[in-house]
C-alpha cells in the first residue's frame, strides 16, 4: 500500500499560516491505515494547529472531513458545498490525492499534510517497510521475488556488489544484502542460473509522466470520438 508520514509540523503550520478559514481532508484509505492521514489524524492536527494559532495570537477556524479515497472523483464530490466556505485546503493524502483534489479545486491553494514515503508492506502497527518504487520494468521474477531497486541501498539490477560481507551490505550491519537474499532465494528454487543473467539497464519509467490503460480500454477522450 501506499504509506506517507505527516509533515513536520512548523512547516505545516508556516504553510498555511496567511489563512484564517482552512478545511483539513483526510483519506480513509493507504494514509488512515498506515497511522499517517485518516480522521484521527486530521483532528490531532486541527488541534495542534488551534493552539500554536492562538498561543501565535493569530487564531484559525478549521474545517475537518475524511473521505473514503481522495484520488477518485466520486468522493471528491463530497466537497463540492463546502469547500467555498474555506480559504484553503489541507490534505492528508498521498501525493495523489493531493494533486486530484488540487486539480478538482483550482481555485483554492491545496496544501499537502503529509509526505508520501513509497509503496511497503506493513511489518507490524506503525511499522512499514518499503517494498516498490513503481519502477515500471518489474523484475521480480528473475531475482526470487525480491526487489533489488528497494532492497539493495544502491538499487542494482546486477549484483552483488563487492561490498556484500557475510550477508550484510556495507552501510550498515543492520541492512541485510539484497543480492545476498536473492543468491538463497533463488537457489532453494534451483533457479540460480538467473543471477547470473545480465540485465539491460532500465528506462527508468518513474522519472517521466505516466499514464496507464489497462487491455481493452480507451482514454476518456477517445471513446468521446
Amino acid at each position: 500500500m501506499i504509506v506517507a508520514k505527516r509533515k513536520p509540523f512548523d512547516e505545516l503550520k508556516e504553510m498555511i499560516k496567511p489563512y484564517k478559514k482552512v478545511l483539513n481532508v483526510g483519506c480513509g484509505t493507504c494514509v488512515s491505515v498506515c497511522l499517517a492521514g485518516g480522521e484521527k489524524e486530521v483532528a490531532v492536527l486541527n488541534a495542534e494547529l488551534d493552539m500554536a494559532r492562538k498561543l501565535d495570537d493569530n487564531p484559525i477556524e478549521l474545517g475537518a472531513v475524511t473521505l473514503e479515497r481522495q484520488c477518485d472523483q466520486e468522493y471528491l464530490a463530497e466537497l463540492d458545498d463546502m469547500i467555498g466556505d474555506y480559504d484553503a485546503v489541507v490534505s492528508m493524502a498521498c501525493g495523489v490525492g493531493i494533486q486530484f483534489l488540487a486539480e478538482r479545486f483550482p481555485e483554492k491553494p491545496v496544501f499537502p499534510g503529509v509526505d508520501t514515503t513509497g509503496l511497503a508492506v506493513n511489518q507490524d502497527v506503525g511499522f512499514y517497510e518499503e517494498r516498490c518504487r513503481s519502477c515500471g520494468a518489474c523484475v521480480l521474477g528473475m531475482t526470487g521475488g525480491i526487489c533489488p531497486v528497494t532492497m539493495c541501498a544502491k538499487g542494482l539490477y546486477n549484483g552483488p556488489c563487492g561490498g556484500t560481507n557475510k550477508g550484510k551490505c556495507e552501510i550498515s550491519q543492520d541492512q541485510p544484502c539484497a543480492w545476498f537474499q536473492i543468491h538463497e532465494r533463488l537457489s532453494k528454487q534451483g533457479r540460480l542460473d538467473l543471477i547470473m543473467g545480465y540485465k539491460e539497464p532500465v528506462e527508468w519509467l518513474d522519472q517521466v509522466p505516466r499514464m496507464t490503460i489497462q487491455p481493452g480500454y480507451k482514454k476518456p477522450e477517445e471513446e468521446k470520438a
